[in-house]
């Protein structure tokens, strides 16, 4: 953590993966903006929204698997350059279509990097510093996702909605320096020269199928990809399980660690993002606040990341994953009981600040040991893929949470800005919340043992004195 070449891949990583999560959050504050400039109809604006989503979703496993076999640094700074390039295309777009375009285009390119960046930690550290390593990583990846209701707002209001993209071209020539320069090359050093490309085929179709499966849901669209899904998925286990060079060894999944840390990260990430949804519509719709005020509601987590996240990965490597992957949790699920108390006359000193207080506290305790915890259980050959695997199953369980829950609580249409329909719904959305946050401690209790970030980093033995 202490050498040069340790805080350069911290610094490439986070900068390479801040774009990526920047712009999950930077374009929502825009979405008016572009339409009227753009004359967009409402699907489009979704679609602006959603084309990102779905390309990120649906090649995410590609992407690890690529960089464990062709190198993770040299597939993360391809991800970064065509994430730099697509988004040039997205600052210059001039219809709705070809910003729906670039936006799948900028998807691809975050797929390529967003494992890449969390393979390079788990390949180019020591055993004892890898929890902390990540728990940076998530504290300083955390803030560019926190920051991007601030960032867009000043840039759509001072400047151009055009330069939330463009701005992402001097973050890219940065990151690209640093790791070209700095970041040692790693990788499977078992892969051969094949690649399973059928597997890489079924795992997109079915990862991409569930996407747009749950973007259009009640559609008959729907219903069509849920099909493609389903078959597919199949015929990706079938496949992986004969080929005799799987892009996924279907055998990680039998260590309990790694299937279950996976479970819990579907479950705490599903409600983490509904969580987020929810609170900030009531901020917005209920409370009364603008966008900025409600992103800056949420202000007390990014210090709690910023500051102790790297400290919960140097706790999980003294005491183990076990306790903290439960607690932390736990306590995200209380502070969500806590944010249900807020309403129309609702301070924010008294009503929302300890909640946003007490979840960056859990969340802060729990995100770098879970990280940790699925890349240990998985051989480091195989970090990327397993990097990959978390990522897909965190998003789709923050897409699943996202899509489910407005249904599940009545809510529909133009009941977003109406506060006496999406206020009694708030409250049963947050404890249902609550719940999957509880489901996930009690998980990581009962199935985590506490000796998995005791692994030993592999390097590729041609390159690991490269930087």
């Amino acid at each position: 953590m202490g050498t040069p070449p340790g805080r350069a891949v911290i610094a490439a990583a986070v900068l390479g993966s801040g774009m990526a999560f920047l712009d999950g959050t930077v374009v929502n504050v825009a979405l008016k903006t572009i339409g009227t400039d753009l004359d967009a109809s409402f699907a489009q604006l979704q679609w602006v929204t959603n084309g990102y989503l779905l390309s990120l979703a649906s090649l995410i496993l590609l992407g690890g698997s690529l960089g464990d076999r062709f190198g993770r640094r040299r597939v993360f700074v391809v991800g970064v350059v065509w994430f730099a390039a697509a988004s040039a295309l997205c600052g210059l777009a001039p219809t709705p279509e070809v910003l729906i375009a670039a936006r799948v285009l900028q998807g691809i390119g975050g797929a390529l990097l967003t494992p890449g960046s969390l393979a390079m930690i788990q390949g180019a550290f020591a055993s004892e510093d890898r929890a902390p390593a990540i728990g940076a990583w998530s504290g300083l990846g955390g803030i560019s996702a926190a920051i991007g209701p601030f960032v867009g707002g000043g840039l759509v209001d001072y400047a151009s909605w055009r330069w939330i993209f463009l701005i992402n071209l001097p973050l890219a020539a940065i990151t690209v320096l640093i790791a070209v320069r700095y970041v040692p090359e790693t990788r499977d050093p078992h892969a051969s020269s094949h690649f399973d490309w059928w597997g890489a085929v079924l795992a997109s179709l079915a990862l991409g199928g569930t996407t747009y499966a749950l973007i259009e849901w009640g559609g008959p669209s729907a219903v069509v990809a849920a099909v493609v899904a389903v078959v597919t998925a199949i015929g990706f286990v079938l496949v992986e399980g004969r080929v005799a060079e799987p892009m996924l060894e279907l055998g990680v999944f039998r260590d309990r660690t790694f299937s279950a840390s996976n479970a819990m990260t579907f479950l705490v990430y599903g409600a983490l993002g509904a969580m987020g949804f929810f609170v900030t519509l009531q901020l917005q719709t209920v409370v009364g606040y603008g966008a900025l005020a409600a992103g800056v509601a949420f202000l007390p987590m990014t210090i709690c990341m910023l500051f102790l996240a790297s400290a919960g990965g140097r706790l999980a490597t003294r005491i183990g994953p076990r306790l903290p992957m439960t607690v932390g949790p736990v306590v995200m699920g209380a502070a969500t009981l806590l944010l249900m108390r807020v309403d129309a006359e609702s301070g924010y000193w008294l009503d929302v600040f300890p909640g946003a207080t007490l979840f960056g506290l859990g969340l802060s305790v729990m995100v770098a040991p879970l990280t940790a915890t699925v890349l240990a259980a998985a051989p480091d050959e195989h970090a990327g893929i397993a990097s990959g695997v978390n990522n897909a199953v965190a998003r789709s369980g923050t897409l699943i949470a996202v899509a489910a829950l407005p249904v599940a609580v009545g809510l529909g249409g133009g009941d977003y800005g109406d506060p006496s329909v999406f206020d009694p719904a708030y409250g049963t959305a947050m404890l249902a919340c609550a719940v999957l946050l509880f489901a996930g401690g009690l998980l990581s209790w009962l199935t985590i043992r506490n000796h998995v970030l005791d692994a030993s980093p592999t390097l590729d033995a041609g390159e690991s004195g490269e930087g």
